[in-house]
């Protein structure tokens, strides 16, 4: 059984709260999903429910799925994203044991859960919801460029995989505790599962990509702010189509761009340089403009998670200097990211 779509939204409706799978997963890196929820949705997680081959945990109480259901879980959702996004034929039992205990399924892996043999059958039987995140809504349209009512936040990057999404929710979080009108507005499989709604970009056909962002992000009082989470870059040779039907659609007022200082390549394109952020900014304000001549970048947010803090908020702080523009960690937080947020309200 597919999930309704709140239309209204461009949404997906996912029950929550959710029971975290682990599989059988034994490095952290594959376990991303399961750690973005609990870093960023804990309200929403119940426990962990884990293989006995799998070697990380979340640090959530560990529960069967029939003891999850009987604290309120209405769902098991799947924390991992592994090589290929597949489900191995281990999993299928503990999957179905949870189909079995009541509770739907939630899942952002490439392989649909109706291809896992047997599983669609047994959900049918038992009245039990399998629910790819990575599916979207039917009824979308071809872009308009309709100028919106509201404001809108838009985090880019010179790269992907390079903190858009916590940048996003970090902002979303700072603006409400401002007293802010603010929604996160999840554009791939993690942050969809995080704020429990929105639609997966990548998986969209590329003549609707503009019309889903604009989905995605409707009309709102002027006040109202949407931090549209960003996807890939407008400068990677792969992914830079999403990119750009995702900035003509959301049509931000605010851009922030994201950027990991000293990585050198760009992710899984060998010989393709990361661009500079100037060159980010530059490329970014120009195409924007087309759907929002007002466009303005906000700032930069730096991952600096493989750096020390004095060596972090140094290079930042210089940074900031040469840019002429706020430059922060968000997960660092500070007077650096106060800043960032400042001049995003500005």
């Amino acid at each position: 059984m597919q999930t309704s779509l709140d239309t209204a939204a461009g949404a997906l409706s996912l029950p929550q709260p959710y029971l975290l799978f682990l599989g059988d997963t034994t490095e952290s890196g594959f376990a991303k999903t399961a750690y973005g929820l609990r870093d960023w949705a804990p309200e929403k997680c119940v426990g962990e429910y884990a293989l006995p081959a799998a070697k990380v945990s979340t640090g959530l109480k560990v529960l069967t799925p029939a003891e999850a259901a009987a604290k309120g879980a209405r769902s098991l959702l799947i924390g991992v994203a592994n090589s290929g996004g597949i489900i191995p034929a281990s999993w299928i039992p503990a999957l179905a044991e949870a189909l079995e205990a009541g509770l739907d399924i939630v899942s952002g892996m490439h392989v649909r859960l109706s291809d896992v043999p047997g599983l669609a059958e047994l959900a049918e039987r038992l009245g039990r919801q399998l629910i790819d995140v990575r599916d979207p809504p039917r009824n979308l349209l071809i872009g308009n460029g309709r100028k919106r009512s509201g404001k809108r936040l838009l985090t880019v990057g010179t790269d992907c995989a390079l903190g858009k999404k916590y940048t996003a929710l970090a902002i979303s979080r700072a603006f409400a505790d401002r007293g802010v009108d603010v929604d996160f507005r999840a554009s791939g499989q993690t942050g969809i599962m995080i704020a429990g709604g929105g639609i997966p970009m990548d998986a969209v056909i590329s003549d609707f990509e503009a019309g889903a962002a604009e989905m995605l992000s409707p009309d709102a009082d002027p006040a109202h702010w949407d931090i549209v989470e960003g996807q890939g870059s407008l400068l990677h040779p792969a992914y830079a189509a999403v990119s750009l039907g995702l900035l003509h659609g959301s049509q931000p007022d605010v851009i922030v761009v994201c950027h990991q200082p000293g990585r050198e390549q760009m992710l899984g394109t060998p010989g393709y340089a990361v661009p500079s952020i100037e060159e980010a900014i530059d490329l970014n304000l120009r195409l924007g403009a087309r759907t929002n001549a007002a466009i303005r970048c906000g700032g930069v947010s730096f991952n600096t998670s493989h750096l020390g803090e004095e060596e972090a908020i140094a290079l930042m702080a210089s940074e900031s200097e040469r840019l002429g523009l706020p430059v922060a960690d968000p997960i660092r937080g500070g007077e650096a990211f106060a800043r960032l947020v400042d001049n995003c309200l500005a």
